[in-house]
């Protein structure tokens, strides 16, 4: 009786199957499988060249490396979700957290009626016409905030709404480390 050999192309579909599987199942078991990745976090944020809203005169990239630590919110008054986020901002705004927010492809009035309405969290605004400085950052979509150190190192990013819990669980631990790496030794 004849061997029988199975030939080595039958054998191809199971083991890109099973590589892929893998690749899939590694995805699942991530840190946090939600969270879109981003070159920038551990490395200086990027510069920016920002318009006026209104009357009010944007920032520049100088105050990213002022000491302090700081959030970076883009933001739209016709994006739903930054509606969302507005209070939670605002309750980090009371604290006298400092916020600095990018406008991102909105008209000025409308942004400034957004501002009138739910109120401003912003130490300064400046707008993203075009979207270039979004594009520098990695921006997805708005809304997107950043928590950057003293020495202006992004030390998170947050794609989506910052809600209460993402606020707790996120934003306020990547305040606390950025804070803790700005103390001198003691």
């Amino acid at each position: 009786m004849a061997e029988r050999r199975i030939p080595w192309l039958a054998i191809l579909p199971p083991l890109i199957f099973a590589a892929l599987a893998g690749l899939f199942l590694g995805g699942m078991y991530r840190d946090d499988p939600d969270a879109l990745p981003s070159t920038l976090v551990g490395r200086p944020a990027p510069g920016i060249e920002l318009t006026a809203v209104g009357a009010r005169p944007p920032f520049d990239g100088s105050v990213l490396a002022d000491g302090q630590v700081k959030i970076v919110n883009f933001w739209a008054s016709w994006c739903a979700p930054c509606r969302v986020e507005h209070p939670q901002l605002m309750a980090l705004a009371d604290e006298g957290f400092p916020i600095y927010g990018i406008n991102y492809k909105d008209d000025s009035s409308k942004a400034l009626a957004f501002l009138a309405e739910l109120g401003d969290p912003y130490v300064a605004v400046g707008a993203d016409r075009v979207g270039r400085v979004a594009i520098d950052w990695g921006v997805y979509g708005v809304p997107e905030t950043f928590v950057i150190d003293g020495d202006g190192n992004v030390m998170l990013r947050f794609a989506g709404p910052v809600t209460e819990s993402i606020l707790e669980k996120r934003i306020r631990p990547a305040i606390a480390a950025a804070s803790r790496a700005q103390q001198p030794d003691q």
